[in-house]
């Protein structure tokens, strides 16, 4: 194999049933590790101490998501502007939370720091538990360690965002989060009727990955889908915002014990 081959992902590279196989074991555990390990030691630092590791994670996810591009520009023979915008745009969730986790150092924002690392946890999440990618061929080729450190990287970094405390979920401003994620949904729109660059980026549209490994109608996948979406990013808000649902509470079995 030539340097050229790998960097290509050219070459001949038989496919492998490695999830949960020792690669994505280790990758895991070396993770949850950087994860404690940088939590510890960011312990009483400074905000701009603490934005200093966000900004060193940012560069190396821009560093793969440029090589990535350059590689598939140098070996390309479609210059269609369908193609160039395929090669050119995120198009799964995992490659859009990319791109919002790097545009959250730059915008500075607690609200944008939230939406980046909720959507960011929950691909990773879906990633790590059945990874399609990275892990299913016989040899580590550029391809597949592109996708093995921009996952490890955004799970990485998503949950360093609440545990160095940038992030804050409140339920009085949690319409800008909501709207962040109507424009995810718009862009993904855009993505697939439009451009028609990718089928199914958030995996909710019929006959996807993960309506397979369920064994679910679509029918019956699309309400859990919703359901599970609306829970999981509720849950930030319970246990961040626990004081002002309880005090909620409260007001509501006041009222009802008046009535």
């Amino acid at each position: 194999m030539s340097f050229k081959d790998w960097l290509f992902s050219s070459y001949e590279n038989p496919s492998i049933n490695g999830q949960w196989g020792w690669l994505h074991i280790l990758t895991l555990v070396i993770c949850i590790g950087i994860i404690v390990a940088i939590s510890l030691l960011m312990r009483g630092k400074s905000a701009k101490t603490k934005k200093i590791v966000l900004y060193i994670i940012a560069g190396l996810i821009l560093f793969f998501e440029l090589a990535r591009r350059i590689i598939n520009f140098s070996k390309n023979t479609d210059w269609s502007a369908n193609n160039i915008c395929y090669i050119l745009m995120p198009r799964p969730w995992c490659a859009i939370s990319c791109w919002v986790l790097m545009a959250s150092v730059i915008l500075n924002k607690t609200f944008f720091y939230n939406f980046a690392s909720t959507t960011s946890l929950i691909c990773t999440l879906i990633f790590f538990a059945y990874p399609g990618v990275g892990f299913n061929n016989q040899y580590i080729l550029f391809e597949n360690l592109y996708s093995i450190v921009t996952h490890s990287l955004i799970l990485i970094m998503s949950i360093l965002l609440i545990t160095l405390k940038f992030t804050k979920f409140e339920y009085k401003t949690i319409w800008k989060e909501a709207i962040c994620f109507v424009v995810l949904l718009l862009y993904v729109f855009f993505e697939i009727y439009v451009l028609k660059i990718e089928a199914d980026p958030m995996y909710f549209m019929p006959g996807n990955d993960v309506m397979d490994i369920l064994s679910l109608s679509y029918g019956a996948f699309l309400p859990l889908y919703i359901l599970f979406m609306f829970i999981y990013f509720n849950i930030f808000y319970l246990i961040d915002d626990r004081k002002s649902v309880k005090k909620l509470f409260q007001k509501i079995g006041h009222k009802q014990k008046q009535a």
